[in-house]
This record gives structure tokens, sequence and C-alpha cells, in this order.
């Protein structure tokens, strides 16, 4: 895949008006996701990526505690200028969903596996409840 296949996937999926804005919003959510992810889980995303946005979501620090889903949509609101919790839930799941069909299933899960519960909607999945 290349950087403007990428980038016209995340541009129709979130029905963004300009490369340069769809572009913005992939490196902020890319690079909020990167220190979230274990580095054998980021590594294997990457992989996936063209390389301006396998750098992107490789060169971040590892955070310093798990975000809750709403907590990462709150972090990228905050990074986003003129973003509020809603246009941030939309920018997140616009390059998230996007993320889960170029990564596949089986990588998905993997990735949903190093966050917390409650991420599985921002990808464009069901968080199924285990039953106790």
């Amino acid at each position: 895949m290349q950087w403007n296949e990428l980038v016209g996937r995340v541009r129709e999926d979130g029905r963004y008006t300009t490369d340069a804005e769809t572009k913005q919003v992939i490196r902020v959510v890319l690079s909020a996701l990167g220190g979230h992810l274990s580095n054998g889980v980021r590594e294997r995303v990457a992989g996936r990526l063209p390389a301006t946005a396998a750098e992107t979501l490789r060169y971040q620090l590892p955070a310093t505690k798990p975000l809750t889903a709403a907590e990462f949509v709150e972090a990228v609101a905050r990074r986003l200028e003129g973003s509020t919790s809603a246009t941030a839930r939309w920018d997140v799941s616009s390059v998230l969903s996007v993320l889960a069909r170029v990564c596949g299933d089986e990588l998905t899960e993997a990735i949903l596996a190093d966050l917390p519960a409650g991420y599985a909607l921002l990808f464009g999945r069901a968080e199924l409840a285990s039953a106790a």
C-alpha cells in the first residue's frame, strides 16, 4: 500500500474535504496509537502501512498509562485544532476502521488485545462481553 492510497481510503471513509486535513488526522491518530501498542504489535502494524504512516506509528514513546477509549479520543481532540469530542471520535474511527481493514482480522485482534476494553467500536467492530 502506498501513502496516497491510505490517504484516499481515510479521506473517503471520513468524508474529508482535503488531503491535507486527512493527512493531519492520520498522523495524529497513528502517533497517539503508537505509544499504546506493545513493540511486537506496533512493528507488525507498521509493516502493513506505507513508510510515512509506519514511521508515525513506530517512533512514539510508550504511554505512561493506558487510556480508556474515551480518554484516547479526548487526547486526539486536544491535538487537532478546532476538534471536539464528537469530531475527534469521527476522526479516530475513520483512521482506525481503515487500519483494521489494512491489518486484517488477526492483527486487529492483536491490536485490541494490547488496548483496554472499549476500543473495538473505534475500529468498526462490535465489542463482545464475556459471559461470566
